[in-house]
């Protein structure tokens, strides 16, 4: 691991946190740059912490992994125009991944719920994505625990600053 001086502090990082993690991963480009690399990197530590899955009898049931990206504007918005939903230019919006409830009614709370924090922000909700899943590796014992997979794409108001 490669720690950086405190001259390199920015926004919320700070290297002095660089320590006790057991079972995360963290790879970032802290100068934003574009590259394939920290892709690679995250799934080499996905790789690398498979015991940390809480595997349990059915070794086809555990927490799940995954890796975070940066925004794949393209992406969305081609995704997004097919649903009728446009985009406002990158950075100027969020997309959110939610994990809701099977259950209509308590999965159509938890949606209302969202817009209703996202209105008292003072953002604007700009829709709903069903997520494509392949849930064919999931064991029988978690498979009717699987939540539906939403995306939530918000737009950011004048009252919201870049930097959030």
């Amino acid at each position: 691991m490669h720690l950086t001086d405190a001259s390199s502090f920015s926004g919320l990082y700070d290297p002095r946190n660089e320590h006790d993690s057991c079972g995360i991963g963290f790879v970032v480009d802290i100068k934003n740059r574009k590259s394939h690399q920290p892709i690679s990197q995250g799934l080499e530590i996905l790789a690398n912490l498979s015991h940390r899955g809480a595997v349990g009898a059915d070794p086809l049931a555990g927490d799940g992994a995954g890796i975070l990206l940066q925004i794949p504007d393209a992406f969305l918005r081609a995704e997004c125009a097919d649903i009728g939903i446009d985009l406002p230019a990158p950075g100027d919006y969020a997309a959110g991944m939610v994990f809701l409830p099977r259950d209509n009614q308590a999965r159509a709370q938890s949606e209302a719920a969202l817009q209703r924090s996202i209105a008292a922000e003072g953002q604007t909700l700009l829709g709903w994505r069903d997520v494509p899943i392949d849930n064919s590796c999931l064991g029988n014992s978690v498979r009717s625990s699987e939540p539906v997979i939403r995306q939530i794409f918000v737009k950011r108001e004048a009252n919201c600053p870049d930097t959030d």
